[in-house]
């Protein structure tokens, strides 16, 4: 079983056949995945999506740092109500992006203190979105870590010095097909081995990030979590063990993380 804990899902890429989607995932082995919500509209379309399959989709709740200039004291107010439906299982996806800058900084770390402090009072764990600004992404964690259950570091890019910065913080890990890519990849593939199988989980990030190396691509060169057992192979291969033990573990450590039930999962049809 393998549990994917990153899957755009609300978006229009999937407009057409999001249930066949869905049924490929499963057929592929991915058990159980995780709408990430990126701002208000699309987390309660992933609220939506996640009850039409409960036990086999949850999702998150939060405001994407490129949206973070939309954000009002409603909107804050209106995470909190979705928040604390059963099938949303933690805040985000939150953080800071200073490499596009949709929204400015000072935008961006406003956004992101709100959700911070709206996890802390709800007890939930942090879904976190980090590109290009890691000395004041940590500042800002920082202050309200020892207040979070649980945190990850969504679509892990770095190398060495990031990762022994977010392992110290006690965050896990979550790993896309970016460690796929020969041209990109290069720093991760060399530090994945050093995160412990304990702290990893795997994503997708679907329809973004089709593993490069993906043998036969899809015409449309749009990803898909069905995809997500090569994710796990090439994690195993750089890693050293095999994907069986990648699998088993990222997905103990899924289930955890989130909260979930092997009970709950729904049968195949």
């Amino acid at each position: 079983m393998l549990i994917d804990i990153g899957l755009n899902l609300t978006s229009d890429a999937f407009g057409d056949d999001r249930q066949a989607v869905v049924a490929r995932a499963r057929d592929a082995g991915v058990e159980m995945m995780i709408i990430t919500g990126t701002d208000v509209d699309h987390s309660r379309a992933g609220i939506t999506q996640a009850q039409a399959y409960p036990g086999v989709l949850y999702s998150t709740v939060g405001i994407h740092p490129h949206h973070a200039g939309t954000a009002t004291t409603d909107t804050l107010q209106i995470l909190h109500r979705l928040a604390q439906t059963e099938c949303v299982r933690a805040l985000g996806e939150c953080g800071l992006d200073y490499n596009r800058q949709f929204s400015s900084r000072r935008e961006q770390l406003y956004c992101f203190e709100r959700q911070l402090e709206l996890a802390a009072t709800l007890g939930m764990p942090v879904f976190l979105h980090q590109r290009d600004a890691h000395e004041d992404f940590v500042a800002l964690l920082g202050r309200y870590r020892d207040r979070l259950p649980a945190a990850v570091a969504h679509c892990f890019t770095g190398g060495d010095d990031e990762l022994a910065a977010y392992l110290d913080m006690d965050l896990h890990i979550g790993i896309t097909g970016w460690i796929c890519d020969e041209r990109r990849g290069q720093a991760l593939q060399r530090s994945v081995r050093n995160i412990p199988l304990d702290r990893l989980m795997l994503e997708s990030d679907a329809p973004y990030l089709l593993p490069r190396d993906l043998r036969p691509r899809p015409k449309s060169g749009r990803n898909e979590p069905m995809y997500l057992p090569h994710i796990c192979a090439s994690v195993g291969a750089y890693m050293g063990c095999a994907p069986d033990v990648v699998a088993a573990a990222t997905s103990a450590t899924a289930m955890a993380f989130f909260q979930l039930s092997p009970a709950a999962a729904v049968p195949r049809l």
